[in-house]
């Protein structure tokens, strides 16, 4: 199989169900930063120190792979059911904060993004996390998706927030407090 198909020389991509749309379509640009939020965890897992962050990132990778793969279905658009991101899939997040926040001294300040190269780059992927979450409530104002996604993208910041602290606190690099 070849790697490249020519197909989207001309600025167009399809979605699952073979519907054209431009590359730069909002949809698109939901499910592009996706992967890109997957490939900043991929980075994250490459310096991962501890079993139980890889794992816990690993499965975040494939949810972001059934994230990417909703997003890029609208609905009835396949013949075959399509595996969506649902309830299950938060809840877990869920549970994945609240056993590393029982590990962590309670916040009472902002803190800046940072300390050890681990918490940073799960930091930075809490962020880009967060511009997925931005575009998939833009594209609710264009098109129906599914309403789990912008629960779970939430939820995962949630999730990244707490996993960076945790990173440090493993590290025992002390977090820098903001102050106004």
């Amino acid at each position: 199989m070849k790697i490249y198909t020519k197909t989207g020389d001309r600025g167009e991509t399809s979605l699952f169900g073979n519907r054209r749309v431009p590359k730069d379509s909002l949809r698109i640009e939901a499910y592009g930063t996706v992967d890109e939020l997957n490939s900043i965890v991929g980075i994250c897992r490459s310096v991962a120190k501890r079993k139980k962050i890889d794992t816990v990132l690993a499965r975040i990778q494939k949810d972001l792979f059934v994230v990417g793969t909703d997003l890029a279905t609208p609905e009835g658009a396949s013949r075959r059911p399509v595996r969506r991101i649902s309830a299950a899939e938060t809840t877990r997040l869920e549970q994945f904060i609240d056993e590393i926040d029982r590990q962590l001294p309670p916040l009472k300040n902002f803190i800046l993004p940072g300390g050890d190269l681990h918490a940073a780059m799960v930091h930075f992927a809490r962020t880009v996390c967060r511009r997925a979450e931005r575009l998939c409530v833009r594209l609710t104002r264009e098109e129906k998706i599914n309403a789990e996604l912008i629960v779970y993208l939430n939820r995962l910041s949630d999730l990244l927030f707490v996993l960076a602290r945790w990173c440090n606190a493993l590290g025992r690099k002390k977090e820098t407090l903001w102050k106004a």
